[in-house]
């Protein structure tokens, strides 16, 4: 049915005349390969100085920039592709992908087949360069296998290729759009293998460059595959452009300030201003601030021309398609550019000096956590410190547009979510962020912020509620957007089986065992990645829990409070156990890292690790009265709403149901006499 739907739309407009982007899409590759290898030929003998290690010879020297740079753009692509079928352009009204949307899921599995093959051609130029070996010596089976396991970067490009296969393989099997968002996600996640590994990986401040480059790489993603799927979109003559490049230029101006914050912050950690001017790394981050202007320009040029003539006549593709790909060369020789930069040694006197906790950690810890270090020693979080401080500017502004138009909005579910992102900046930011990485007790404190406080609060703002009431309907006939968007992700199969109250509390309580008592924690704490998946599934599995628990907003499953309360006092016991668990156990979780960290306030690691499994087990009570209160207040509203429902029933029909009850009692009566 839904092939056969898309064949008919497919068919619809056969006859319209086409301009394929291969050739575009080609040349921007090349482009970006060039550029790439052109830097590499002004800093390839510096690095190898620096690195001092043998030259590999040019086939690596060059592959590697001109490979990874050709692989960029088709990753970009991919993305772009799927942000287009996803976001910018309609489906049916079916749910199957309209004719423009398959097309774009179609051209990211192709692109994405290209970034795959790219990666895997470079996991042994990696090794090759690296080691200093010409690349038919890492070609060899045994050196081949033995690298993935010594060299980051090289297991890195490893496990991109795996993400890209599995995205080409999905994307050649969807048809529905519900699945394009999930798409797009993955998509993105397979840049993240490299957004970690690199010079923002290691040396001083490199808590601040990871996540830096991680917001940076997510914005250029979005913004230049974005570009490059609305060019292949009004070019071949797509339905909506008007609608694509209406939504893209949100997106593209979003895009261009995280890449403009996130640049300056990643600038500033791996070149200092006196080396801006005088050094290779510091001349080509001027040549990436230029092209970034340049970039900006030709946004607001987009903005000011081509959208005026796509809204008076939305076949007036011409100013959008000439400075849209005049645009796509320009950000093609970015890409270049900063694969060039990738591959170019910082400055050397950057990560000169560093002490043992700056090399492990990003930073210096000035003394133990006292309460004072604590509440003001503060250390931004670029990641969840950002998220916190944009959802409550967010969700601030949707209570201003409610009440702008005379609509109200309870103050108790504002004051809740401020409260909840206020907690979740304080837990990742503060002085309780700092320390958590260096002390299992501070760790768990933050933990328990944000697993069991910050998603409590979270869960009784309401914002599901607050977005679907400000976001207007597309209507009958309309285009879908965000509201639609919204209004299918809760009814989606994927949210039906999450929401589950088994699968939500397995997932919340489960958790805990998993990381600490599983083994993951001590394996991985001295890894910045994992303590940002760490921290990030400490927020989402515990508003998973609590958006079932007491949550204010729509949920696919609608829970009786008794069912609630079931599964606040079920999870419990496990959550009380788990603390007990953590208070009794007699070795320490990453024992070798905290003594490398030498830290003289720390010495008794066993002590600390029971500490931290007592502030798990208290602190659990915390959240668990104000679920109670929360559980209690509805339960008492709900009573209170279902009794004036029946009034007011009763006022409509004369009191039909006490009537009809009245009538039964006095049958029951005259047969029991006429019985006697």
């Amino acid at each position: 049915m839904a092939t056969t739907e898309l064949s008919r739309n497919e068919s619809a407009r056969t006859s319209e005349p086409r301009s394929g982007s291969f050739g575009v899409f080609v040349s921007a590759g090349l482009i970006a390969a060039v550029v790439a290898a052109l830097i590499v030929a002004l800093s390839a003998s510096q690095a190898l100085v620096l690195l001092g290690i043998p030259d590999p010879g040019p086939v690596t020297t060059y592959g590697v920039s001109a490979v990874r740079a050709l692989g960029e753009v088709a990753a970009v692509i991919t993305i772009g592709s799927l942000l287009l079928a996803a976001f910018l352009v309609p489906p049916q009204k079916s749910g199957v992908l309209d004719v423009d949307g398959y097309r774009a899921v179609r051209t990211a599995s192709t692109a994405a087949v290209v970034w795959a093959a790219c990666a895997i051609v470079l996991v042994p130029l990696t090794l090759s360069d690296t080691s200093g070996q010409p690349v038919s010596v890492a070609l060899n089976p045994t050196n081949l296998w033995t690298g993935l396991g010594q060299v980051e970067i090289a297991s890195a490009w490893r496990w991109t290729a795996v993400v890209a296969i599995v995205l080409a393989i999905a994307s050649r099997a969807v048809l529905r759009w519900a699945w394009t968002p999930v798409l797009l996600v993955v998509a993105i996640g397979s840049l993240m293998p490299l957004a970690v590994t690199g010079h923002s990986s290691a040396g001083g401040s490199h808590d601040l460059a990871t996540n830096s480059l991680i917001l940076h790489l997510v914005g250029a993603s979005l913004w230049a595959g974005g570009l490059f799927a609305l060019l292949a979109h009004a070019r071949r003559r797509g339905a909506y452009t008007d609608v694509a490049a209406r939504r893209f230029s949100l997106v593209a101006t979003v895009c261009f300030v995280v890449m403009a914050a996130s640049g300056v912050v990643n600038a500033l950690v791996r070149v200092p201003l006196s080396d801006l001017f005088t050094s290779t790394y510091g001349r080509l981050v001027i040549a990436k601030v230029v092209a970034l202007i340049v970039l900006g320009v030709f946004g607001y040029v987009q903005r000011q021309r081509a959208l005026p003539a796509l809204a008076a006549d939305p076949s007036s593709r011409g100013n959008l398609v000439r400075f849209a790909g005049a645009e796509v060369l320009v950000f093609a020789a970015t890409i270049g550019l900063a694969v060039g930069l990738a591959r170019t040694p910082p400055p050397a006197d950057a990560n000169l000096n560093l002490t043992i906790t700056e090399v492990e950690l990003g930073y210096n810890l000035d003394g133990p956590p006292t309460l004072g270090r604590l509440l003001f020693d503060w250390r931004f979080d670029l990641i969840f410190g950002t998220a916190a401080i944009v959802m409550a500017g967010l969700y601030l502004y949707g209570v201003y547009r409610m009440r702008a138009r005379g609509d109200a909005w309870p103050v108790g579910r504002t004051v809740a979510w401020v409260l909840g992102c206020l907690v979740m900046l304080f837990a990742t930011s503060s002085g309780v962020g700092r320390y958590s990485m260096a002390q299992f007790s501070v760790h768990m404190g933050a933990h328990m912020a944000l697993s069991m406080l910050a998603p409590v609060l979270l869960a009784l703002g309401g914002p599901i509620t607050l977005a679907l009431r400000v976001l207007r309907p597309a209507g009958k006939d309309g285009i879908p957007g965000p509201r639609e968007w919204i209004l299918d992700a809760l009814h989606s199969p994927v949210s039906k089986f999450f929401t589950q109250p088994l699968i939500a509390a397995f997932i919340f309580v489960g958790g805990f065992y998993a990381l600490y008592l599983g083994g993951i924690y001590g394996s991985t704490v001295d890894s910045h990645t994992a303590h940002l998946l760490m921290n990030a599934h400490f927020l989402l599995s515990g508003y998973l829990f609590y958006w079932v628990v007491i949550g204010v907003d729509p949920a696919p499953r609608r829970l009786s409070p008794v069912t609630k309360l079931a599964m606040v006092f079920g999870s419990l016991p496990f959550h009380a156990f788990f603390g007990v668990a953590l208070m009794s156990t007699d070795s320490v979780m990453g024992q070798v890292f905290f003594r490398g960290l030498s830290l003289p306030w720390n010495s008794d690691l066993l002590a600390d690790q029971r500490l931290g499994g007592g502030i798990a087990w208290a602190t659990g009570e915390i959240p668990l009265v104000l679920v109670m209160l929360a559980l209690l207040v509805q339960w008492s509203r709900s009573d209170r709403k279902e009794a004036v429902r029946m009034d007011r029933a009763a006022d409509r029909d004369d009191d039909a149901a006490l009537a009809a009850h009245n009538a039964m009692f006095a049958e029951l009566a005259r047969r029991e006499r006429e019985g006697r």
